[in-house]
């Protein structure tokens, strides 16, 4: 594997943002902490300073950098496609292997952490629920993004009996004359929505590919890249390659936003594609694969449900906006609206939550008057973590309206009669 990339191997990069100031409108910490530090431009600054040794990796320093969701907001709207959301990793790589990983780090490092550690992870998890920590492995992204403290001040899901592993074998035989893909389920599908990643497994099977899903993944890396710890992102990467190696596959298909960032945007920035096999979101996959011509053909409901869409940050800045709208205006049970400000970021970043819950929700609830305004009672979604946070902003608004994977729909159409 290609070595993680230094703040110097951005030094060309750095001098490409002419600080215009575009990125300020869609910056979603700026739009709500108003300050320089905050925006693309100003860490661009920062970095540079520290490059030129003109300011040191002090603590106001490291607070600015820590104030990033690494959403790519910025780096879509640049002029120059500044990347600030990998030289913003870079800095915080620097700045850990300078000063130590943070405590929220030290979560995130819980792949090779101490049995003190994960006992503290524990503490209180049974105030929850009792099956919470003991369902989801040590190395999850689930346990690195939320601790059992602010999972106590939030709307969760019921934790589900079994496991995507238990719920889908390794290989899903298909026709003999399709291809095999790969699935890379992430965390949050495998454990806290398993029922979606099972999905993610079942609807290419049903186009008739063979559906692989390798039981050795694990956490994309999302996480460690948030809280900068490049020592954990080789060895999830090189975990996770090797989960997929031996085997041909055609594709490997994500259903979650930050996995798909992670290993096309953040991984690729790294080492090229280090898979072989192109990544995939599956709205991608299955519009490319007939699917949309195949709901469009299905008899209207008489009884619809209203239906809007918010666009995971990680799907947006990869172009990926029309195919999940494509498929959901075919559904026969829906009636598509589209949400003002679908774009905007929900605010859950990662660790950004763990380290800033304050402002993660004051930028998630930025959300609340499109939603309101579109008379939805689903907001879909591509991303399982903004499902998480979109549920836990409208139930502390008290609105009538409930998160869903996009897949849950389709699954619903094809297997429900009409009604």
């Amino acid at each position: 594997m290609a070595e993680l990339k230094t703040l110097e191997d951005y030094r060309n990069k750095i001098a490409q943002c002419v600080r215009c100031g575009a990125c300020q409108a869609h910056c979603p910490v700026y739009l709500e902490t108003g300050r320089e530090g905050s925006v693309a431009r100003g860490k661009i600054v920062l970095a540079a300073a520290v490059l030129d040794g003109e300011v040191e990796l002090d603590e106001r320093l490291r607070e600015e950098i820590s104030l990033c969701l690494l959403c790519g907001s910025c780096v879509v709207k640049c002029p120059n496609h500044t990347p600030t959301d990998a030289i913003v990793g870079a800095l915080r790589r620097q700045i850990t292997e300078t000063h130590g990983l943070t405590p929220i780090g030290k979560g995130v490092a819980a792949l090779t952490g101490s049995k003190s550690l994960i006992k503290t992870l524990l503490k209180g998890a049974d105030l929850l629920s009792p099956l919470l920590f003991k369902k989801i492995p040590e190395t999850s992204g689930l346990r690195l993004r939320f601790s059992p403290e602010l999972l106590r001040e939030r709307s969760l899901p019921p934790i589900p009996e079994r496991n995507l592993f238990a719920r889908v074998p390794e290989l899903l035989e298909g026709d003999a004359d399709k291809p095999t893909v790969g699935v890379f389920a992430g965390c949050a599908l495998t454990y806290l929505y398993p029922q979606v990643g099972e999905l993610l497994a079942r609807l290419p099977h049903s186009l008739g590919y063979s559906v692989f899903t390798p039981r050795d993944q694990g956490c994309c890396g999302m996480p460690a890249l948030s809280s900068g710890n490049g020592p954990l992102i080789d060895k999830l990467t090189g975990a996770n390659l090797k989960a997929f190696a031996g085997r041909k596959i055609a594709a490997i298909l994500t259903g979650c936003a930050s996995c798909h960032g992670m290993l096309a945007g953040h991984s690729a920035e790294k080492a090229g594609n280090p898979f072989g096999a192109e990544l995939v979101d599956i709205h991608v996959f299955l519009a490319q694969h007939g699917l949309v011509e195949r709901l469009a053909a299905l008899p209207k409901w008489q009884q619809r449900v209203r239906v809007t869409y918010h666009d995971p940050c990680h799907l947006r800045s990869a172009g990926v906006v029309r195919q999940p709208r494509d498929l959901l205006r075919t559904l026969p049970q829906v009636e598509f609206v589209e949400m003002e400000d679908a774009g905007l970021c929900c605010g859950l970043g990662g660790t950004f939550t763990a380290a800033h819950p304050g402002l993660s929700r004051s930028i998630g609830d930025r959300k609340l008057q499109g939603l309101q305004a579109s008379g939805a009672t689903l907001i879909a979604s591509g991303c399982p973590g903004c499902i998480l946070q979109l549920q836990d902003i409208v139930d502390r608004a008290g609105l009538p309206v409930r998160a869903v994977h996009t897949l849950e729909l389709i699954q619903q159409a094809l297997s429900e009669s009409p009604q």
